[in-house]
């Protein structure tokens, strides 16, 4: 599982630098940072879910 959200974080990341270097882009830069932050947050959401026992 941390996989999957180590590899979404790098792909989101990816997105917003492009978007960012790229003046016309500047969409993709936006929806990257979205992205990344939502998968951030639902992976320390799962890893405390699964903390407990």
């Amino acid at each position: 599982m941390w996989t999957l959200i180590v590899v979404l974080l790098v792909v989101w990341a990816i997105l917003s630098v492009v978007g960012f270097v790229f003046e016309g882009l500047f969409w993709l830069a936006v929806i990257g940072i979205i992205l990344f932050l939502g998968t951030l947050i639902i992976g320390m959401i799962r890893q405390r879910g699964s903390g407990r026992t």
